[in-house]
């Protein structure tokens, strides 16, 4: 077996969701599955634009990620295809044919609430992604979902460390999308590009109201909605 140099002292991130690693990895039993299932994490996560998804022509013309996998009596396209039919078959990712002038290609998506809403609407024709569409159905208006606030964050902060992407889920759960989408957008103009200055920004409007929101006559935010959330110890009233 060839050493493993080490890590190297700057290097990329690929989130995993705790959830896998939690409740998924113990129930892997086969390494074909497991080494799949992590290459589309890595996969996904490096596209733009939203819904994020791996098609099959991609992942099979990987020639770094081909060659390691093997079984005896078995291409790598066999070996490839069965890990990605138990992944499908534990509903870590989800499997979409969809077609292109024609002809079919196949994607794959992960199994989340988002990509799910996603493939429902690529499935009824209101979205088309790549030019790809349902088979069947006549294409949408064929503009992608707008970008969720993790590709905003790549595309106008910097890289996406698992720290971050963590910060940025469970602000999620506390502040409106809309905020979180109009926060960055704001530190970037005053070319602040750090996570800590949209939280600040967005403790602000918690606290303050929004500008825009006092103009449409909302008036200011009820703190209480936010105060018992991750950074509620940090809203003052």
């Amino acid at each position: 077996m060839k050493q493993f140099n080490g890590f190297p002292a700057r290097m990329e991130f690929t989130p995993v969701p705790n959830v896998f690693i939690n409740r998924l990895v113990p129930q892997i039993r086969d390494i074909v599955e497991l080494k799949v299932t992590l290459h589309l994490f890595s996969v996904i996560y490096r596209k733009r634009g939203s819904p994020r998804f791996a098609a099959y022509r991609e992942l099979l013309g990987d020639a770094g990620f081909m060659s390691g996998l093997k079984e005896e009596g078995k291409s790598p396209e066999e070996v490839l295809r069965r890990g990605l039919d138990m992944a499908v078959d534990r509903s870590t990712i989800l499997r979409m044919i969809l077609s292109k002038d024609g002809i079919s290609e196949e994607v794959y998506f992960l199994n989340t609430e988002s990509d799910r809403r996603s493939l429902a609407r690529i499935q009824s024709g209101e979205l088309t992604i790549a030019g790809l569409k349902a088979p069947g159905k006549a294409a949408g208006t064929g503009v992608e979902e707008t970008p969720n606030i993790f590709t905003l964050y790549e595309q106008n902060i910097g890289m996406l460390t698992p720290m971050i992407a963590e910060e940025l889920r469970e602000a999620e759960e506390q502040y409106p999308g809309e905020w979180i989408e109009d926060a960055i957008r704001e530190a970037v103009s005053l070319n602040k590009r750090n996570w800590r200055y949209i939280v600040r920004i967005l403790e602000r409007w918690t606290t303050d109201g929004r500008k825009e929101d006092t103009q449409r006559g909302a008036g200011k935010t009820d703190p209480d909605k936010f105060i018992k959330g991750k950074y509620g110890h940090m809203v003052r009233r």
